[in-house]
């Protein structure tokens, strides 16, 4: 690099300073008196201001290559690498595409398009499960912050998912958020200085809502807030909970975001896949959080509907299948099917016990109070037997819920909380735990004597005789369940099985590890249990002592089986591990069956066709009703019409109808055929409600704003971004070579990606790295050909903190003066000189990086500068001051040219100063180009901006300052040796 001292003068955006020792671009944001300077290819993380009035700062130019500085035939390409890598600003029109480690398919651009054409992002993103709607609010994120329209992030969620979401937000997007939450409270108001709040407006957060929510912390939250805030399953904050302590927590959690949402210049991203629970209340709730209008907005007209369309998005598996055809990792199919068992005689003979014990203690009810109590607590009793025994023995064992009901409605709430799969539940972690069927006995004396020990006797009978039921002896759904687990196994399957209560999973985890391990047996099966009585941390610690690698680095069985409740059946991810459902216990809601399907059967599954299956008894009355009720009809709505819908409002009533007739009247003679209940007409309503929903939510949807963006069009320009950032192949390939170079010696792994040691490589990469992984990484370092990596490991993408690290060393040893760093280290070289069969004529390929501004119209109608820079290999042929450029595929094909023979050093040097010295006539080509690259990138900003209705008035990108030749590399044609007998 060369400096000219010149006077104190105003440095235009995007040109070269020479201060503390280093050449620094001057950024947007810089003034006469304070400079914003980033290092000449440095980070963001080292952006400095530098007073001009206060210390040195000089003009500078880009140094040319030295003609000394020969590398091999990879030199360029890792060079190119290495620059493409280090890129977090691309010049596209999505700034954000250059900082994230996901290929974004192109329906998930939908969201992103709909969020730039508001001035302040309002959306619900309501896509069916596993269809990528934490990736869809990454990128609306993402972009947002690089735009300058956020300046930070909170993600409000479960505790149970804040890991999750800030490993995506950190693997997938480079966004490191701090959690927020109970456990780890204590150590950030440490670390805060005092008098400050843990939260900046500026800072990058996930946070449990159920924490936030309470009063200690809710009024320095909303003080110090982020202005753009994502809401995971957002329904759970709208639920239409009355009773008690959940009435409150739901109550506080809507109060939260309703004072969220008021201030009006806030980006609010609600993200559910069951907006609507068929209740009309809560989804208003939900939608007024977006604009105040939608609240009360009648959405059965067009004027309505279209409102909803511009803040609503939601496609279903069928809409996006398409954008899976190019061998993407997707499942093509879910194969569904029931299995039916046959109750063996002895539980036959308890389940007719209880039925007749329901009927006698609800009809004997003294007042309506009482008789709604005995009602769900007999309920809970058909329902836990129905489960397991294990359940039935602790629900016979346990005290009702409904026995703190002060009135029959208070029951009611409390009995389809606890007892019911409601569809506007809260949130299935806590609904686990097995409901209770006692209740206080009444009293007749004066003096308070019991005078129900015969009822109590009969209860304590009924536990006896469910003890003696466990085992697959006489417990037929047991046995069913070994059947079909060890059926998936031997067919490759990695099941999931789905329980209702905690007791039911513990019971059906300690069968399924003591049969499938019996004594002999060839292929051990590892099972693991995940219920609602392990903390969030512990069910992620469970699954990974399940599917990851031992102490010893041995990879996880393949013949694994993971039995869990329904704690894990909403926004867990694990297609990665498993690839089949079994449902053991039917829910009492369909939406809850794609929920546990959906943990399986999303984008990452490598599986083409993932299994469900789901068990009932052929001869249980309540599996019966549940299944031709709602779960047959639910299927055979959606296949007709194409649409899934929730359960309408009528359900629970329908629901109570026909258990009534069971209960109370014992008409059970026709439940195992579909249609014949004694409520046959209740149904018969529900399913026409069911129905017409389905038809009027079809038609409706054709006014869905994101029908009318042509994602096919923008993903065209995405594709080409990305390029123009390096191919995922090109990142592994670059960081394997790298590596190898600097001795770390790579070696790879079953899994797809190598291992690598860090002992050897040179000082600065390896503190670098350590910093990156923790000081006690395991090694060697293992590079995963994956999106992310476990703590301590790498991801072979090019936002990974270890490949950045790789990238940033090589990139700074090659524009380092030849000499100041040991030969060795320095595995990519500006200059080189190859000869090859790939060229018939002598070509020179030249390694350019164009600085560019951009002028991007904001929201409030200003126009924002930035800074982006770009990387071309430009190729000619002939001599440079008569060069014959080549197109841009011909040129990039040189970096793969292979030397099919020796060049002797001196040659090679001689040539290379003949070329540098020449490289003046050809700026004004190069200046050409960087001038056609601006008009290129303006017109992708156009075509992006109008697809999305942004504001285009200001638009401008323009070229800053000549382009800086990086590298220069000469290919000469391999002389052609004649062969054969007259050689």
């Amino acid at each position: 690099m060369t400096t000219a001292a010149q006077p104190t003068r105003q440095y235009a955006v995007g040109s070269l300073v020479h201060a503390r020792g280093r050449e620094w671009v001057v950024l947007p944001d810089s003034t006469p008196d304070l400079l914003v300077l980033r290092p000449l290819g440095g980070a963001d993380d080292d952006i400095a201001g530098v007073l001009p009035g206060l210390e040195t700062v000089v003009p500078a130019t880009f140094a040319p290559p030295s003609p000394s500085d020969l590398g091999d035939q990879q030199a360029a390409g890792l060079l190119r690498t290495a620059l493409r890598i280090g890129f977090r600003s691309g010049a596209g029109p999505f700034r954000s595409l250059a900082s994230i480690a996901v290929d974004p398919r192109p329906y998930q651009l939908v969201p992103l398009l709909m969020a730039l054409r508001q001035d302040t992002v309002r959306l619900l993103i309501a896509d069916d499960v596993g269809i990528g709607k934490t990736v869809e609010a990454g990128l609306i994120a993402a972009e947002l912050l690089a735009q300058g329209d956020a300046r930070g992030l909170v993600v409000l969620c479960s505790p149970a998912l804040a890991e999750q979401w800030r490993a995506e937000l950190y693997g997938k997007f480079g966004l490191d958020a701090r959690l927020v939450l109970p456990s780890t409270i204590g150590r950030l108001e440490r670390e805060t200085p005092y008098g400050q709040s843990v939260f900046r407006p500026d800072g990058a957060y996930v946070v449990s809502t159920d924490f936030i929510k309470s009063p200690r912390h809710r009024e320095d939250f909303l003080r110090n807030c982020p202005d753009l805030v994502i809401v995971d399953e957002a329904h759970s904050c709208v639920s239409d909970s009355t009773v008690g302590a959940s009435a409150r927590s739901s109550q506080q959690r809507y109060a939260l975001l309703r004072a969220l949402a008021d201030r009006t210049d806030r980006h609010l991203l609600l993200v559910t896949a069951t907006p609507h629970s068929g209740k009309e209340e809560p989804f208003r709730r939900l939608i007024g959080l977006l604009d105040d209008r939608l609240a009360a907005v009648p959405l059965d007209t067009d004027a309505g509907r279209r409102l909803l369309a511009e803040f609503f998005v939601q496609r279903r598996r069928a809409d996006i299948r398409e954008d899976f055809q190019d061998g993407a990792h997707f499942p093509s199919s879910r194969d569904t099917a029931e299995t039916a068992y046959t109750l063996h005689r002895d539980y036959k003979k308890l389940l007719d016990e209880v039925l007749s014990y329901a009927r006698e203690t609800v009809r004997a009810a003294d007042g309506a109070l009482q008789q709604r109590q005995r009602w769900w607590s007999t309920l809970a009793l058909l329902r836990t037997l129905s489960s397991s025994p294990a359940a039935a023995v602790q629900s016979l064992n346990t005290r009702a819920g409904v026995e703190e009901a002060d009135t029959p409605a208070e029951a009611d709430r409390t009995g389809e909380r606890t007892v019911s799969d409601p569809a506007d539940s809260e949130t299935p972690e806590s609904a686990d735990a097995v409901p209770g069927t006692r209740l206080p006995a009444d009293t007749g004396a004066e003096d308070g004597t019991d005078v129900d020990d015969e009822e109590k006797a009969r209860l304590v009978a009924m536990a006896e005789s469910a003890k003696k039921l466990y085992g697959p002896t006489r417990d037929a759904k047991l046995k069913k369940l070994i059947t079909t687990v060890s059926d998936l196994l031997d067919k490759g399957y990695r099941p999931i099985v789905f329980c209702r209560y905690i007791a039911t999973a513990d019971y059906v985890a300690n069968h399924l590890k003591k049969i499938l391990n019996k004594k002999g047996t060839e292929h051990p099966v590892a099972v693991a249990s995940v219920t609602g009585e392990l903390s969030p941390d512990q069910r992620v610690t469970r699954i990974a002592e399940l599917t990851g690698t031992d102490e010893e680095g041995n990879p996880a069985p393949e013949r694994r089986v993971l039995v869990a409740t329904d704690c894990l059946s909403e926004g867990v991810n694990l297609q990665e591990s498993f690839d089949a459902v079994v449902h053991y216990d039917l829910a009492w809601n369909p939406t809850r069956h794609e929920q546990r399907e959906g943990r399986v059967d999303r984008f990452g599954q490598r599986t083409d066709v993932v299994k469900a299956l789901t068990l009932y008894g052929a001869d249980n009355p309540v599996d019966g009703i549940v299944l031709n009720v709602l779960l047959r009809k639910h299927e055979r709505i959606r296949r007709v019409t194409g649409i899934s819908v929730p359960v309408p409002q009528e359900s629970e009533s329908a629901m109570q109808a026909v258990f009534e007739g069971l209960i109370l009247r014992g008409e059970r003679s026709a439940y195992e055929q579909e249609g014949l209940f004694a409520q046959e007409e209740v149904a018969e309503q529900l399913e026409i409600a069911w129905q017409s929903s389905a038809e009027r939510e079809k038609r409706h949807r054709s006014r869905y704003a994101q029908l009318t963006i042509k994602k096919d069009e923008v993903a065209a320009e995405v594709d080409e971004i990305l390029a123009a950032l390096g191919t995922g192949e090109e990142v592994r390939d670059f960081t394997r070579r790298a590596l190898g170079a600097l001795r770390g010696m790579p070696a790879p792994t079953k899994q797809g990606g190598f291992t690598a040691h860090t002992d050897a490589l040179p000082q600065g990469l390896r503190d670098t790295v350590s910093h990156a992984l923790g000081p006690r990484h395991p090694r060697p370092v293992v590079f995963h050909d994956a999106p992310s990596a476990p703590r301590g490991e790498a991801a072979l993408t090019r936002t990974d903190p270890v490949v950045a690290a790789v990238a940033r060393f090589v990139l700074d040893a090659a524009l380092d003066d030849v000499g100041k760093v040991p030969e060795w280290q320095r595995p990519a070289r500006r200059c080189g000189v190859v000869r090859t069969k790939a060229v018939e004529r002598n070509t020179t390929l030249l390694l350019v990086r164009h600085r560019l501004q951009l002028n991007l119209p904001a929201r409030d109608g200003s126009v924002r500068e930035q800074l982006a820079e770009d990387a071309r290999v430009v190729a000619y042929r002939g001599r440079p001051d008569a060069p014959e450029w080549l197109p841009e595929d011909e040129a990039v094909a040189l970096l793969e040219a292979r030397a099919t023979q020796n060049t002797d050093p001196k040659f090679a040097t001689e040539h290379i100063a003949e070329i540098l010295a020449a490289l003046p006539a050809i700026m004004p080509e190069l200046r050409d180009q960087s001038a056609e690259l601006g008009r290129i990138l303006e017109a992708s900003h156009r075509r992006v901006r109008t697809a999305s209705r942004a504001r285009l008035a200001g638009l401008k990108v323009v070229p800053q300052g000549d382009p800086d030749i990086l590298g220069v590399y000469h290919y000469r044609p391999a002389p052609t040796f004649p062969q054969g007998v007259g050689a």
